[in-house]
């Protein structure tokens, strides 16, 4: 554990709790974090996790332009939900970007859980673009990620990061909720 996942750690939890709150802040936040995240996995030597945080940057950017000028009037997008063709389109993507990581990881790397790492970062692509379009489904999809998240950190030593994940879940509920009712009485 370094000074470093110590730091990026508390702002991780402060960005997903605005995330959580529809506080479009987290995404500066967030972007600190991720780059802070990046090094910490190269250091561990989890390859997909580090190339994910270098793609969640430019999601936290493309996030942050969402939820302050996207939607129908250009003011953010507000909390809807994903139709069947959408959800099973994004989740194949999610199954396509897995197998091809996962091989080029286990192919050319000495990653340390490459399809493990593959599988959980490719996913996270896809629950980070529903969150950044206010898709409430990223919350149930983030719980199931956070868990198998726990695992990993846990099988490559990084207990605080688990620990954070752990939190993450938590939030992800707490999101889960929140987003729900906020869509269901329009106060989005």
């Amino acid at each position: 554990m370094s000074i470093l996942e110590i730091i990026a750690s508390a702002l991780g939890v402060w960005a997903v709790w605005l995330t959580v709150q529809q506080n479009r802040w987290c995404w500066p936040l967030g972007l600190v974090m991720v780059l802070m995240y990046g090094w910490i996995f190269y250091d561990g030597k989890l390859y997909s996790n580090m190339l994910l945080q270098g793609v969640y940057a430019a999601l936290q950017l493309y996030g942050w332009w969402q939820w302050t000028r996207g939607g129908s009037s250009h003011s953010g997008v507000q909390v809807s939900r994903l139709s069947s063709t959408g959800l099973l389109f994004s989740l194949g993507l999610g199954s396509l970007g897995a197998l091809a990581l996962g091989y080029l990881m286990a192919t050319y790397t000495d990653a340390a859980a490459p399809w493990q790492d593959a599988a959980l970062s490719a996913f996270s692509l896809v629950a980070q673009v529903w969150m950044a379009q206010k898709r409430v489904e990223c919350w149930p999809l983030w719980i199931i990620l956070d868990l198998l998240f726990v695992a990993l950190f846990l099988q490559q030593g990084l207990y605080l990061t688990a620990g954070l994940y752990a939190l993450f879940t938590l939030l992800a509920v707490n999101g889960w909720l929140t987003w729900r009712r906020d869509r269901a009485l329009g106060n989005v």
